[in-house]
C-alpha cells in the first residue's frame, strides 16, 4: 500500500482534531432566528461523487430576458464562534487537505459534513447570493442575506452531464449549461485564462491517470467565479475586505511564450490575448500541450490581498481578468468565512464585525501557509504515484513529449501510465515526441528520471 501517512506526517499535515475542539463543535447548535426562510425554492447540488461536505447550492431561474441566481453558500460563521476552539484550530489548519485515501478536514466532521453541510432535505443555514443577469450573461445587480435553505436534490458532475448529453436533463440544469456557456463567453471577452491541461488523479492504491474537466464542472464553476467577482465589488466599493490577487504577466513574458508556441506550431494571430490562445488549446496533441506547460510560469504569484480603508494597488486576478474573492468554500478554506462575513455586512449597510477586520492583515500569511502545505502534499502525492506505477520499469524504453525545457534538460510527459518525469538531456526538443529510456523510479526518493533512447 502507498504510503500516505509517511507523507502526511512529512509534511506536517495536522492530525486529530483535539477534544476540546470536538467538543465545541458539538456544542455548536445555532439558532435560524431572524433570516430569510427560503426553503421553497428548488436548491441543488452538485459536487463530485460521494462528497458529503457541501459548501454551495444553487437555484437558477429566467427574469425577464435575463436570469437569476440564487446562490446559497453554507453560513460557517453560525457555526464558529470567533476566538473559540473551533476558529483557532481553523486557523492553524487554513484549508481542508486532500489524499488519495482521506481528507483533512478545516472543521470538525460533525460540521464540514454534517450540521454546516447543505446536505438534501434539510433546513441549513446559508448566506444566499442573489445575482441578476442581463440577456448576454452579464451580472446587472448583487445582494446576499442570510436565510434557510433546503437542498432538493444532491447530483454529481457525471450525471448532470450524463442527463445534459442524453436529452433528459430537467430545467434547472439546462439553465446551468445555458447560464455557463454564457459566463465562458463573458470571460473570453474579458481575456480570462482557463487552462484546458488535464489533472493527475491518484486513487487509494497509488494508480496515476489524466483526467479532463467535464463541461458541467466548468459551467458550475462560472456560477462560483460569478460570485467571487461579485464579492470583490462590493469590497471594493466597501473599501474593506480580502481579494485573491494574481500579477498581469510580464509583457517579455508573454512575448517568451508567444514565440515558443509559434515555433510549435500553434497558431498565435496578431492582436489576440495569450488567454485566447492558451484556452483554446489540446492538451492532448504534443505541440499544444508544451506551450500550455510553459503557460503557467505566466501564472505564478497568486495571494491574498487584505485591505481595510486604502484600496490596494494590486487588485487584479490575471487568470480571472477581473477583481476576484474566494467566497464560496467556507466549510473548506478559512478565508471565505471572513470575505461571506464582510459581503454580508456590506449588503446589511451594517459595520463590518470587528473580529472580521482584526483577522484580515493576518489572513493572508495564514493562508499562503496552507496553501503551501496543500501544494506541498499534491505534489508529494503525484510524485510518489508517479515512482510506483514505474519503479518495476527500469531500464525499459517509453515514448513521451518533452512540454518543458531547462537547464541541463527538461519535463517530459507520458501519457500512459499518466506520468511526468525529469529528462536529463542536452537541449531537448521541446514539444516532440520522442524515445525515452527510464533510469530512474524511486518511491523513497520520489523521483523519476529518464534519458533520450
Amino acid at each position: 500500500m502507498p504510503g500516505w501517512d509517511a507523507l502526511r506526517q512529512e509534511l506536517g499535515v495536522p492530525g486529530p482534531f483535539p477534544p476540546e475542539v470536538l467538543a465545541a463543535a458539538e456544542q455548536a447548535r445555532p439558532e435560524p432566528d431572524g433570516r430569510a426562510d427560503l426553503r421553497d425554492l428548488p436548491f441543488l447540488t452538485i459536487d463530485p461523487v460521494g462528497s458529503t461536505d457541501l459548501d454551495q447550492a444553487m437555484a437558477l431561474s429566467r427574469r425577464g430576458t435575463g436570469y437569476l441566481i440564487r446562490y446559497a453558500i453554507a453560513d460557517v460563521a453560525a457555526f464558529v464562534p470567533p476566538g473559540g476552539p473551533v476558529d483557532l484550530e481553523a486557523h492553524r489548519r487554513g484549508e481542508t487537505l486532500y489524499a488519495p485515501d482521506r481528507r483533512t478536514p478545516l472543521h470538525p466532521p460533525v460540521l464540514s459534513e454534517d450540521r454546516a453541510s447543505l446536505l438534501p432535505d434539510q433546513d441549513r443555514l446559508a448566506a444566499v447570493w442573489h445575482l441578476e443577469l442581463d440577456e448576454a450573461g452579464e451580472l446587472t445587480r448583487t445582494d446576499v442575506r442570510r436565510a434557510t435553505i433546503r437542498s432538493r436534490q444532491r447530483l454529481d458532475y457525471q450525471g448532470v452531464q450524463r442527463q445534459l448529453d442524453d436529452g433528459t436533463a430537467p430545467e434547472e440544469l439546462l439553465l446551468l449549461r445555458e447560464i455557463g456557456l454564457l459566463r465562458q463567453d463573458a470571460a473570453r471577452r474579458r481575456g480570462a485564462i482557463d487552462l484546458p491541461t488535464p489533472e493527475q488523479e491518484v486513487d487509494a492504491e497509488g494508480h496515476v491517470t489524466f483526467r479532463a474537466q467535464l463541461p458541467s464542472e466548468q459551467w458550475n464553476a462560472q456560477i462560483s467565479l460569478l460570485t467571487g467577482m461579485a464579492a470583490a465589488s462590493l469590497m471594493l466599493a466597501g473599501r474593506v475586505g480580502l481579494l485573491r490577487t494574481l500579477p498581469t504577466p510580464r509583457r517579455d513574458a508573454v512575448d517568451s511564450l508567444r514565440r515558443s508556441a509559434l515555433a510549435l506550431g500553434v497558431a498565435w494571430p496578431e492582436r489576440t490575448s495569450y488567454g485566447e490562445v492558451i484556452s483554446a488549446l489540446d492538451p492532448t496533441e504534443p505541440g499544444p500541450a508544451a506551450v500550455l506547460t510553459l503557460a503557467t510560469r505566466l501564472l505564478r504569484g497568486a495571494a491574498y490581498t487584505a485591505f481595510d480603508g486604502e484600496l490596494p494597488a494590486q487588485q487584479l486576478h490575471s487568470a480571472v481578468a477581473a477583481p476576484y474573492a474566494h467566497c464560496t468554500a467556507p466549510l473548506r478554506r478559512l478565508a471565505d468565512r471572513y470575505v461571506q462575513e464582510t459581503c454580508l455586512a456590506l449588503c446589511a449597510d451594517e459595520p463590518v464585525p470587528d473580529w472580521v477586520r482584526a483577522a484580515l492583515p493576518v489572513l493572508p500569511a495564514e493562508m499562503a501557509v496552507a496553501d503551501q502545505r496543500a501544494h506541498a502534499l499534491d505534489r508529494a502525492i503525484v510524485d510518489l504515484a508517479e515512482a510506483m506505477a514505474l519503479q518495476h520499469r527500469v531500464g525499459q524504453e517509453l515514448t513521451g513529449v518533452v512540454v518543458e525545457t531547462g537547464r541541463g534538460g527538461g519535463t517530459v510527459q507520458l501519457s500512459e501510465p499518466a506520468v511526468r518525469g525529469r529528462l536529463e538531456a542536452a537541449d531537448p526538443p521541446l514539444g516532440q515526441e520522442v524515445g525515452l529510456r527510464l533510469v530512474e523510479a524511486d518511491p523513497v526518493k520520489r523521483s523519476v528520471r529518464f534519458e533520450l533512447a
